[in-house]
């Protein structure tokens, strides 16, 4: 019985999509699984499921920059290799894809499925929408870690300060808490890193269908004095940890917050959020309000203000963290 080939263009056709396909599942490298970015679950971390919750809203914004690159991939080496037959045209090609797919493809990925200018609105107005949805989430997910971990580090300076456990052991508590914070930020800053790939994208979309949609003024900052002690808050949240109490006459660099707070930085670096109504001129330095309007423009403006509150609550940790988590005097 005599079997029948497939021509070998056709052959190593399919074989190049298998190995795009393997490549593509494996794309995240060693941070593919949970257990690998964040460890094991031992039972002695008590802030152990907002971690969780953290660790998977980022699944959301690191899957589907993945699978952009890996369509764009396969249709350039579709283009460039198994249409003429070509191994290595197909490889040059799937390079090529690759980088449109990562780099801009949403757009030009949209204006291939959709002919209209109605038709491209309303998708990027529903992605946009999920967009923001997804952001909350992560920012929530994110704000409860970082209280969990500051309750934690106050109740190691309680039961030190109230001697129920000594020094050495109060530092070792500490040390570990700050091994487990830094870990937490370091997957915020990749989950941050992912959102404004992303939010790069998107304003491109953005602006092409509403140009200018994405131009905002920058945030002013200005030189300010505290005219009453204050205490410099997590994030502008009433009910957010407090990181460090600020004396009155500090001298302060402070730009717009929300919610009746400004953004503060002292003179050595640290920044938080205090009232407003302690700082000289504070309570004149308003955030614009984001617009609830469901017009891309609109939702352009608001995404990349979720970005931007996103990125700054991550700094604000971060710096909140390698100064604080020392045991007291």
């Amino acid at each position: 019985m005599t079997r029948t080939m497939a021509p070998r263009p056709m052959i190593r056709g399919v074989s190049f999509v298998v190995a795009l396909g393997l490549l593509t599942g494996c794309a995240q490298g060693p941070l593919s699984t949970q257990s690998a970015r964040i460890g094991p679950d031992d039972g002695s971390d008590a802030c152990r499921q907002y971690v969780v919750a953290l660790d998977s809203t980022g699944n959301y914004f690191g899957a589907d920059i993945l699978k952009g690159a890996a369509m764009g991939a396969v249709a350039g080496g579709l283009v460039g290799g198994l249409i003429g037959g070509n191994w290595k045209g197909a490889l040059i090609g799937a390079g090529a894809g690759a980088v449109l797919g990562g780099a801009a493809g949403y757009w030009g990925a949209l204006q291939q499925q959709a002919s209209d200018q109605a038709t491209l609105n309303t998708r990027v107005r529903g992605d946009l929408n999920q967009e923001n949805v997804a952001i909350d989430k992560t920012q929530l997910a994110f704000n409860q870690l970082m209280d969990c971990r500051f309750r934690q580090a106050g109740a190691i300076q309680a039961d030190y300060a109230a001697r129920r456990i000594d020094r050495p052991t109060a530092i070792s508590y500490m040390s570990g808490l700050k091994q487990r914070a830094q870990r937490d930020l370091a997957i915020a800053s990749q989950i941050n890193g992912q959102i404004a790939s992303r939010g790069a994208q998107f304003d491109v979309a953005a602006d092409n269908l509403a140009p200018g949609a994405t131009a905002r003024p920058r945030a002013a900052s200005r030189s300010a004095t505290l005219r009453s002690a204050a205490p410099l808050k997590l994030r502008p949240d009433a009910g957010a940890p407090e990181i460090a109490s600020l004396p009155a006459q500090q001298q302060v660099t402070i730009s717009p917050a929300k919610a009746g707070y400004v953004l503060v930085e002292t003179p050595s670096g640290q920044r938080g959020y205090a009232p407003a109504d302690a700082i000289s001129g504070g309570a004149s330095m308003r955030q614009a309000s984001t617009s609830q309007s469901d017009d891309v423009r609109s939702l352009a403006g608001s995404n990349a203000a979720r970005r931007d509150d996103f990125a700054q609550s991550v700094t604000v940790s971060e710096r909140a963290v390698a100064s604080g988590f020392e045991l007291a005097s």
